[in-house]
């Protein structure tokens, strides 16, 4: 299990030059508010990302957006630091809040897991409710189904890729 730091406490260090500190939110998060100096390793692609090793000179401090992912994955985030790590509490949330340094960038949009689960949940909700009118409207619950289920064994989603073309999710 990571120690905990407050931001407070994350942003004395930081500025310090005591700590490095790692993003782990996807880059939709960081684009809409990062924190400056802070480096950017979504969470989601970390085991393909060669970070540098922690060192007790400056040892690592992960974030996420309220915290819950980082004491989630606090096994993976030590591996990955190979030295002293620390998870900050409340995450971006907590930093914001604290009134601490941030960096505005994109209009805030839904994350893409959060659209798929919205574009999923009404598709599924919408069939079954039109399946009273024609029982034909329940197969698309089956595709909805069989969809997200082929996305989670392969890691290619083709509602991922239909939203990513969705205006509000162009720059």
């Amino acid at each position: 299990m990571l120690p905990s730091l407050s931001p407070v406490e994350v942003y004395k260090r930081l500025e310090a030059g005591e700590v490095r500190l790692v993003d782990v939110r996807e880059a939709d998060e960081l684009a809409a508010v990062s924190i400056p100096g802070a480096e950017a390793a979504p969470l989601s692609a970390l085991p393909f990302l060669n970070l540098p090793p922690s060192s007790t000179q400056k040892p690592v401090v992960f974030l996420c957006n309220s915290g819950s992912r980082t004491r989630a994955n606090a096994d993976v985030l030590e591996r990955v630091a190979a030295g002293p790590a620390w998870q900050m509490l409340g995450g971006m949330k907590a930093w914001e809040k604290a009134g601490l340094p941030v960096v505005h960038g994109e209009k805030a949009v839904l994350p893409m897991n959060r659209q798929i689960q919205v574009a999923a949940g009404s598709l599924v909700l919408l069939s079954l409710l039109l399946s009273c009118l024609s029982p034909l409207f329940i197969w698309v619950t089956a595709f909805v189904g069989a969809g997200l289920i082929y996305a989670g064994l392969t890691g290619v989603c083709g509602m991922a890729k239909l939203l990513a073309k969705m205006p509000w999710n162009k720059k």
